[in-house]
């Protein structure tokens, strides 16, 4: 796994989404560069579709969703949609799986003013559909809580200064 640098990540908010607000609909648009390992997060209303390569299709979109009076970050990476084999299918949900972590980490980290201001949602679930037509590879998994995510990248940084 690629390890987080938050000098590589790059957020934009997009009006009138900010650091304070608002929640409801809040979504997330991660995408990155194979050639520099920058990270470019869009925070708005809408998904930043015009930052989605539709050949590759390996951003991770996310948004703050209320379940049952409840918040929850529901994120989502597409698999396949038939276009791919099964055992191109399978190391696309590899691979999402084994990069899950820098991006997640990239989103909450990007949006980490918005957790000062809105403290509550610091553990609130992270949940992660991986959308496939096959079923092994379509399924919703549990990828822990913002707090998870911004503690690691904060150890890792003072770890980093301290070596």
């Amino acid at each position: 796994m690629t390890t987080f640098n938050p000098d590589r990540l790059n957020t934009t908010y997009i009006p009138p989404v900010s650091t304070f607000g608002p929640l409801g609909g809040r979504k997330y648009t991660l995408t990155h560069s194979d050639e520099t390992g920058e990270l470019f997060l869009t925070i708005g209303k809408k998904y930043d579709l015009g930052a989605i390569d539709p050949n590759l299709r390996d951003e991770v979109l996310a948004e703050w969703q209320t379940r049952n009076g409840e918040y929850l970050l529901l994120a989502k990476v597409y698999v396949s949609g038939g276009e791919y084999d099964k055992k191109f299918s399978q190391v696309r949900y590899m691979i999402f799986k084994k990069e899950l972590t820098l991006a997640l980490t990239g989103i909450v980290y990007g949006d980490q003013q918005s957790y000062i201001n809105n403290p509550w949602l610091l553990d609130c679930p992270i949940l992660v559909h991986f959308e496939s037509i096959y079923p092994e590879f379509n399924e919703v998994l549990y990828y822990g809580t913002p707090r998870q995510y911004l503690t690691a990248a904060r150890n890792q940084r003072i770890s980093q200064t301290q070596a």
